[in-house]
């Protein structure tokens, strides 16, 4: 009998749904498969599961992989931009400059990643989200000389308690409020809970988003320094990374403690962004004054001729050996051997890219200033209708991407650090270079997410693949619910690859579960949001993006065994404050 004939039961239905899912995970991540090689497999399933299962109409299927290639082709924009930047810098001898810097404040290792990994990344994430954390600070961390496999698995487990407010609050004040937005249950909810407007229910989650990410991001930059000496030091040791346990707690409650404070005052906009930048200024002092560091010595990774082949980006097969390159200076291959700068960059001139990339995303990203309404002006959006209206259109914004940040900083380094034409050519060849070798994997894995997405609608009458499975685990659940809400919230952002799209796909749905089983709905759109932020630290195109900035494709399912072991921390702490909680 065709499968288009038969009708499958509701755990038919969520074991369908989760196919694509195990794909990833059976090729990916347990048989360590490419994504470029396992994502067109999972995309595949989905297709074949949405056309015949589902009923979906063809040219729906076809629509949302169109989209998913939109999507893809932004995120290639973004990593380009990352790429060129690190390659411009290096080219001119500032990331030298860059490496005396960190060493003035802290030669240690561990100091170093906390502070660039966990608070820059915090005050990029707080300022324009969508990739730009990954995007600034691993590149960033390989320019420093940190393995690049080790640069991409610290930049992945900070997206996790600063991802709900970043962007200024667009997980919540995108993600959350179009997800209930038109839902009875809420009006009904806001009357009885004295809420008097939509910005007050907003308030209401986005201060119990924060008081979850505030616990649970305690150890968050323990987790970072711990997976960097355990996984990546000279002695595999975890004894070494605890070693700096006051130091990193005190950078946590640097952070977190203004981003809670935030929350509660002035809303779902600024604790990721202020947060970042006031934990930034007081560590960075405290770390110079060598307050609450390490006291067993200084901590770094062993000598780059000896790195595992797998942990750089210079070869593709361990019996070819590790590359000249990394050899001779330690670095991923994004950044060219054959190029070393010439002259000395003064600290200032160093900083400055940087500096001024952060100064671009906050100013076009601040909705009281008149840039973001220029960059994201009619005249210069794109807006992209694939086939049918059955799959949303996508808004091509280019000069609001952060990819065009990146571009125009790299433009403005050229003659502010004086390269020279051959060698800023250079810098653009070998960027359009590693460029290639990342859209493969982004040119199936994103197609595949839309796909999944935008299988409801089919002959079948079921809903799409993401709330069928959701659906099912509630089922499961019980008055538990609250527990596996935050695993729903991480399902969704691995799936999505954003915390905003997983709030919108699944919020409405934790807001009726909650009333279903009498637990405060706020507090269950709230553990949404928290698992939807740490599922960023598995999501597969963002693992993607991240390993391509550093030159290190193909390495994706060891950088999400890896990550897997902080994200299943994050969710299940999240639950079990959410059962005591509700």
């Amino acid at each position: 009998m065709s499968l288009t004939l038969l009708a499958i039961g509701p755990g038919a239905q969520a074991f369908c749904s989760l196919l694509p899912i195990l794909v990833v995970a059976v090729f990916l991540v347990g048989l360590r498969w490419p994504a470029s090689a396992a994502m067109p497999l999972s995309l595949v399933t989905a297709a074949a599961l949405s056309l015949w299962v589902w009923q979906t109409p063809a040219l729906q299927v076809a629509a949302a992989s169109l989209r998913g290639v939109t999507v893809a082709i932004t995120l290639l924009y973004i990593i380009f931009g990352a790429i060129l930047l690190l390659n411009t810098l290096h080219r001119s001898g500032g990331l030298d400059r860059l490496r005396d810097s960190f060493t003035g404040i802290s030669p240690d290792r561990r100091v170093q990643v906390i502070i660039i990994a966990w608070l820059f990344g915090s005050f990029i994430e707080g300022a324009a989200g969508f990739g730009a954390p990954a995007a600034v600070t691993v590149p960033l961390m390989v320019g420093l000389r940190f393995p690049p496999l080790a640069a991409v698995v610290a930049g992945m487990v900070i997206q996790s308690t600063p991802v709900s407010f970043g962007a200024v609050g667009t997980p919540i004040l995108t993600g959350v409020s179009a997800g209930l937005d038109g839902e009875p249950l809420v009006a009904s909810y806001m009357a009885s809970a004295g809420l008097e407007d939509w910005r007050s229910l907003l308030m209401r989650v986005g201060s119990r988003v924060a008081v979850l990410h505030a616990i649970c991001g305690v150890l968050v930059p323990l987790w970072v320094v711990c997976l960097l000496t355990r996984f990546f030091g000279a002695n595999r040791s975890l004894r070494e990374g605890l070693a700096v346990w006051k130091f990193a707690v005190f950078a946590s409650l640097a952070m977190t403690v203004p981003y809670t404070l935030v929350a509660f005052t002035l809303g779902p906009e600024f604790p990721s962004l202020i947060g970042g930048l006031v934990g930034l200024g007081v560590v960075t002092w405290a770390a110079k004054r060598r307050w609450l560091t390490p006291t067993d010595g200084v901590w770094d990774f062993p000598p780059a001729k000896s790195w595992p082949w797998d942990w750089t980006g210079a070869a593709s097969d361990p019996d070819e050996g590790e590359s000249p390159e990394m050899a001779e200076a330690g670095e991923s291959t994004v950044v060219a051997a054959n190029s070393a700068p010439s002259r000395k960059i003064g600290a200032v001139a160093a900083w400055a890219p940087y500096l001024l990339v952060a100064v671009l995303l906050v100013a076009t990203r601040l909705p009281s200033l008149p840039l973001g309404g220029w960059v994201k002006h009619e005249a210069v959006t794109w807006t992209v209708q694939p086939l049918t209206t059955a799959v949303k259109e996508v808004k091509v914004q280019p000069l609001y991407v952060p990819g065009a940040v990146f571009i125009l900083v790299s433009l403005l380094t050229w003659p502010l650090h004086r390269i020279t034409l051959a060698a800023y050519v250079g810098a653009w060849r070998d960027s359009f270079r590693t460029l290639a070798k990342a859209s493969v994997a982004l040119m199936f894995t994103v197609p595949m997410v839309q796909v999944f997405i935008y299988s409801a609608g089919g002959a079948a009458g079921y809903e799409s693949m993401p709330l069928v499975l959701a659906r099912e685990m509630s089922r499961l659940a019980g008055a538990n619910w609250p527990l596996i809400a935050p695993l729903v919230g991480g399902m969704g952002a691995f799936v999505a690859g954003s915390n905003t799209i997983s709030n919108m796909m699944f919020s409405s749905f934790q807001f009726g579960v909650g009333h279903s089983i009498g637990a405060d709905p706020a507090w269950i759109v709230a553990l949404q949001a928290v698992g939807g932020a740490a599922g960023n630290m598995i999501c597969v195109h963002n693992v993607v993006t991240a390993a391509a900035v550093a030159g290190l494709i193909g390495r994706e399912g060891q950088v999400i065994r890896k990550t897997a072991l902080p994200f299943a921390y994050y969710v299940l702490l999240a639950g079990l404050l959410g059962l005591a909680a509700c």
